[in-house]
């Protein structure tokens, strides 16, 4: 009896520092839309790049996860996360609780401030732009309505319509659906289309799950929700028009070109100085182009290059030489965006350089002709001076592939035409600055 006392008493003294053995490499907080799938994805196969054999995902609560994994004559390690909406990726960030935030949102000027200690969090050493994704307006597969814009999609969750026929439908109460207030999707939902002061209808439905809102949706004729563009499931999607743009289908094309009006972007962030190095690492095998292949596979839309032939015409407002020009080429699906009034590229368009470099480096790909259109906001100052700044948007881009040995047979700017989004809020803005690349 006292040899298994010892036994019991030695195995309990053990259990312990088992438990320490296991190295917890990072802690990973934030955006359900990336946390649900894409990030556990995600960090396996960085963990098969090290090495490691036994991967396996265990919830441990709702939305919560630990990731472990081992291999031979490796040291065990786990990562842990938690997929409770974008703002409390920074949250945990501030608290010293997480290592890496994951957001479906870009970081706010108040999460910013709050983390200034940490760097710069814009910075391209504390923001990634991990893939992209499409916010779905979807319906019942049986209602009678194909699009709407922007405006009156406001006007339903916002109350204002209640009413099937109001929009071109059958006769019928709407019923909303919603995601909850601590999701990013929700976030840039009414940053997109509701407004900050404009409150959701009283009595929709809401969702901590992308899935679980477009299952009811599907099984209700009456239903409409939003969700990431991987959801739709068994609903149907809508096209969507956004103020004087013409209205586009959330595809993956458009989506990677962020010209579909409910485009966003998904985000890691890390504190700029400082960062644990194996989340740095796991950050940036996100952006690479072996994990870019993980976001295709989940069901997102990768940053790799893919090209599109469009169907282009006059009426749609394009001048006559980019009709010209475009006419027989294929379009690339990245966008080099810039800050109001400058010339300076966003951090995803930095790396979009890079991309666009090894691209047009592939044996494929050699003795293609680029053409660089480049385009303003209607904001931007005076007319004049949008024309100016979008032939200046279209020489930075040219100047930096022409340093890499890539000499565009275009380079031209057409001001404020051709937008892709509203010039009524600074999200329509921030689209219709860009530069556009083509190829023959």
């Amino acid at each position: 009896m006292t040899h298994v006392r010892f036994l019991l008493l030695t195995v309990f003294l053990l259990v312990p520092s088992l438990a320490s053995a296991e190295q917890t490499l990072f802690r990973i907080h934030g955006s359900n839309t990336v946390g649900a799938q894409l990030a556990p994805e995600l960090i396996k196969a960085w963990l098969r790049t090290r090495g490691y054999t036994e991967v396996t995902v265990r919830e441990r609560a709702p939305q919560e996860s630990v990731i472990r994994a081992a291999g031979d004559g490796l040291e065990p390690v786990r990562i842990e996360l938690q997929a409770h909406g974008s703002s409390t990726s920074f949250k945990g960030l501030k608290a010293g609780a997480a290592d890496i935030g994951m957001s479906s949102r870009p970081i706010k000027d108040k999460e910013v401030e709050a983390l200034r200690r940490f760097g710069d969090m814009r910075s391209p050493h504390a923001e990634y732009v991990v893939g992209l994704d499409g916010i779905a307006v979807i319906v019942n597969r049986a209602n009678a309505v194909q699009a709407l814009d922007t405006g009156t999609i406001a006007d339903i969750f916002a109350g204002r319509i209640r009413d099937w026929s109001e929009v071109g439908g059958r006769p019928g109460p709407i019923h909303v659906y919603a995601r909850d207030d601590k999701s990013g999707t929700y976030d840039t939902f009414r940053s997109l289309v509701l407004g900050k002061k404009t409150p959701l209808v009283e009595g929709a439905k809401r969702y901590e799950s992308n899935a679980d809102l477009s299952d009811d949706v599907s099984r209700d004729p009456a239903g409409i929700g939003f969700v990431g563009l991987p959801y739709v499931r068994d609903s149907r999607a809508l096209v969507v028009a956004d103020g004087e743009a013409r209205p586009i289908p959330p595809q993956a094309f458009s989506v990677a070109t962020e010209d579909y009006a409910l485009a966003r972007r998904l985000f890691l962030y890390l504190p700029e100085h400082g960062a644990n190095t194996a989340a740095r690492e796991f950050a940036e095998f996100a952006v690479s182009h072996a994990g870019q292949d993980v976001v295709d596979t989940v069901g997102f839309v990768s940053q790799r290059i893919i090209e599109g032939e469009l169907q282009l015409s006059r009426s749609e407002g394009y001048p006559d030489e980019y009709l010209d020009f475009t006419d027989g080429a294929r379009r690339l699906s990245l966008n080099f965006r810039f800050t109001a009034g400058s010339i300076q590229l966003d951090n995803k368009a930095r790396r979009d350089l890079e991309r666009l470099v090894a691209y047009m480096r592939d044996a494929q790909n050699r003795g293609r002709h680029l053409m660089l259109l480049g385009f303003a906001d209607s904001n931007e100052v005076l007319p004049m001076h949008a024309l100016e700044l979008s032939i200046s948007r279209s020489d930075v881009v040219a100047d930096t592939l022409i340093r890499n040995g890539i000499d565009p047979m275009r380079v031209r700017g057409y001001g404020a035409a051709v937008p892709v989004a509203s010039n009524e809020d600074s999200k329509g803005r921030n689209k219709n600055r860009r530069v556009e690349v083509w190829v023959r």
